[in-house]
């Protein structure tokens, strides 16, 4: 079963005030958000992007997402959702010290968070991961074949059905 609770993990706390904040950027785009990269971190999150974008089931749409990149299931598609916002599938952030890929099938749903963390471990990379998010500072930390198929594992209507089942249970 899939759990949205995720946005707690997207929050950190403000050392200053002692208030949680999301970290997340203002870039309005896509484009306009990988612009404001430096060269470095932007060739890394272009790389991940494009690897997402190749293996994203049907439906899924890329969009600004809490200051992230977001593939999510539009709200034309699942309009009522626990926070008005569209349901986010994957996010792909470019953090302080790292890149997060933010995997909530992965987070949501026991089986595939087994099979992700044992594919993980047989390909030999180092994993730096929270509950959802695999933080890494280039492209060739991830085991690109791992998360083509982690991407391309859960269809849209699969995400969306899981949802509705959380939801009930509450």
């Amino acid at each position: 079963m899939l759990d949205f609770g995720f946005m707690y993990h997207l929050l950190r706390i403000d050392g200053a005030k002692g208030e949680m904040k999301l970290v997340q950027s203002t870039a309005t785009t896509v484009d306009q958000y990988l612009n404001e990269l430096p060269p470095d971190r932007r060739e890394t999150v272009s790389a991940v992007r494009e690897l997402i974008l190749e293996n994203l089931p049907e439906g899924y749409e890329e969009t600004m997402y809490f200051g992230m990149i977001g593939y999510v299931v539009p709200l034309e598609v699942q309009p009522e959702t626990y926070n008005g916002q569209p349901l986010g599938y994957i996010s792909l952030a470019s953090q302080k010290n790292y890149v997060s890929l933010y995997l909530m099938s992965v987070y949501g749903h026991k089986e595939t968070q087994e099979w992700f963390l044992n594919a993980y471990k047989a390909s030999g990379k180092k994993l730096n991961m929270g509950k959802s998010c695999v933080r890494f500072k280039k492209v060739d930390d991830l085991p690109l074949d791992v998360i083509s198929r982690v991407v391309s594992l859960t269809p849209m209507d699969e995400f969306v059905k899981a949802y509705h089942a959380l939801r009930l249970r509450k």
